[in-house]
């Protein structure tokens, strides 16, 4: 009896595993093909489930989001450069620091008392218009050697080449000339045309300097060359009063 299940039972296992080895595959099979279909028809079947009107709103919207994202990128950005350049055209004689600006004032004192002396009084004083001739010719003797100052440093941006150093010698030599003229009106003029060479100089040939000392530079310069001028209208309108004056008394004499 026991051959005999034994041989049952051994057949029958071996049918079963004959019959459902095959069909396991195929199930297997066609899980994997369902699956793949499934994928498949998702893949195909979502974008077909949206409504086509949310398309272009979501496109456009996009669009508009990155439009409005770079514009205000786009105003953001500037250059270095033209941000220096904006802050420099807003430099005035108000940012020129004090001890400058109240020495340059204080500088031109002198130029200014002695036109407005001699016109309070008058009279022409030739000691007084020789005092301001030989001040002026201090002052343009040291606008002169303060281009020697500004290009001998290593890390300056002005080269002590023949251009600087030799231009800074003219307005000395023009001062000097000044001070030779017995007459203190043809000093005067001399002066004027001496801190004219030096002005001109520190504006256009040395454009590194900073824009109040150019503007303290530029004011200064005007009122010197005004009250060297002044001194010398001063000469010949108070002298030729002076020369009225006496012919008058001889003639009634």
């Amino acid at each position: 009896m026991f051959p005999l299940i034994q041989r049952c039972c051994f057949h029958t296992s071996f049918k079963l595993q004959q019959l459902t080895g095959p069909r396991l595959l195929l199930c297997a099979k066609n899980r994997t093909t369902q699956s793949s279909l499934g994928l498949c028809l998702q893949r195909d079947v979502c974008p077909l489930s949206r409504p086509p009107s949310l398309k272009p709103a979501l496109v456009n919207a996009t669009q508009l989001q990155a439009f409005h994202t770079s514009l205000p990128v786009s105003k953001k950005k500037k250059p270095p450069e033209s941000e220096i350049e904006s802050q420099k055209s807003k430099e005035s004689l108000k940012d020129a620091p004090k001890p400058a600006l109240y020495l340059s004032l204080g500088g031109l004192v002198p130029f200014v008392m002695a036109p407005l002396a001699m016109g309070i009084q008058g009279t022409y004083y030739p000691e007084v218009a020789f005092a301001q001739v030989t001040y002026g010719a201090v002052t343009a003797s040291f606008l002169g050697g303060m281009r020697w100052g500004f290009a001998l440093p290593e890390n300056s941006p002005a080269k002590p080449d023949w251009l600087n150093l030799a231009n800074s010698i003219v307005p000395p030599v023009f001062a000097w000339q000044a001070l030779l003229f017995q007459d203190a009106a043809l000093g005067a003029v001399m002066l004027v045309m001496a801190l004219g060479i030096a002005l001109h100089y520190d504006i256009a040939l040395l454009p590194p300097y900073p824009r109040w000392f150019k503007r303290l530079r530029v004011w200064g310069t005007v009122v010197m060359v005004l009250s060297l001028l002044t001194t010398a209208t001063l000469k010949l309108i108070l002298e030729q009063q002076s020369l009225e004056g006496r012919n008058k008394w001889q003639n009634t004499k």
